[in-house]
């Protein structure tokens, strides 16, 4: 666990400590066996073969860890995965990135790595949806699809010559609007199958980035169309605020209702306590953070109190004690 930097009273001190030692013993029980620290020793079978990788190092006949992390093993490979490192970026991973520039064929994006990323023009779905040669017309009107600061969605395609290349051929990728973007570190986002959660009773969206970026907004259904082909549509429309501004179709499209958007500013706060508290981020414990300050009637800018983050550390430890159980 972090050192949490919180105005803590007597009570809550103690409380919070417990919590924390008994998440601690649950996390040492499951690792003991796989965890190490510097200068540990790792046992091997030399006669099998070995690969020394990541982590490791050979000092004295014997394999010893040259970082505190857990012990992996695949196949004759043996490394140690660091329990907080940078994001290193993986073929397929899910990222959610903002766009810092727009260059020629190619936009520029952050990524939360120790490189920006790039994301080619004939890597994106075109307008009109035509698998075709990109001339100089698209070129020229790529502001039109993406543009500076924009925060997108995509998936890392590999590493070429002049960086990492990102791809977003699919609807599910391209602009994200009506949310927030929040940034926590990327260990405590794990590689799964799904990064894009619908939370059906709140009416939000939720993609998990692997790079530790999170995005909640809006529910947006996705249709046939494809998802540059809507962010054209949404700017003509912008472009002309002045005709049926005022109409409910017009209102409708453009703005968020406002339960909506508490909604998002709770699923925020939420994904900020877990943070601060380094427990690691997935759908099912911001789903429960949520429901737990619903359920006990705490107002959005409270979930930054004290007493929540000593809450939530508590249902956590509960939570993971009955994991350990079953």
């Amino acid at each position: 666990m972090r050192e949490l930097q919180l105005s803590l009273n007597q009570t809550q001190k103690v409380r919070l400590q417990r919590a924390l030692e008994k998440l601690e013993s649950l996390s040492s029980k499951a690792n003991s066996n796989a965890s190490v620290t510097v200068a540990d020793s790792i046992p091997v079978n030399y006669e099998d073969g070995l690969l020394k990788g990541h982590g490791t190092s050979e000092f004295n006949g014997e394999v010893v860890a040259t970082v505190c992390g857990i012990v992996e093993r695949v196949n004759k490979l043996v490394y140690v995965r660091a329990l907080r490192a940078r994001y290193k970026p993986e073929v397929g991973d899910i990222i959610v990135g903002r766009v810092i520039e727009v260059a020629p064929k190619r936009w520029r994006v952050e990524i939360n790595y120790s490189h920006d990323a790039v994301l080619m023009l004939s890597s994106m779905n075109l307008p009109d949806g035509i698998q075709r040669r990109r001339t100089a017309l698209d070129e020229l009107n790529m502001r039109s699809i993406f543009e500076e600061n924009d925060v997108i969605c995509a998936e890392v395609r590999g590493f070429q010559h002049d960086g990492l290349h990102l791809q977003a051929r699919s609807q599910k990728y391209g602009k994200l609007g009506r949310g927030q973007l929040l940034t926590v570190p990327s260990y405590l986002v794990k590689r799964r199958k799904q990064h894009f959660h619908n939370l059906e009773n709140y009416g939000i969206d939720l993609i998990i980035g692997c790079n530790g970026f999170i995005w909640v907004g809006e529910h947006v259904q996705v249709t046939d169309d494809m998802v540059v082909d809507q962010v054209n549509k949404s700017e003509q429309d912008d472009a002309k605020p002045d005709e049926n501004s005022f109409s409910p179709e017009y209102q409708e499209k453009n703005y968020t209702r406002q339960e909506t958007r508490e909604n998002i500013c709770r699923a925020a706060n939420a994904i900020r306590v877990l943070s601060t508290l380094g427990f690691n981020i997935t759908v099912e414990v911001i789903t429960e953070t949520v429901d737990l300050s619903t359920s006990i009637n705490v107002a959005i800018h409270e979930m930054l109190g004290s007493e929540f983050y000593v809450l939530v550390a508590e249902k956590e430890s509960v939570r993971r004690s009955m994991t350990k159980k079953k």
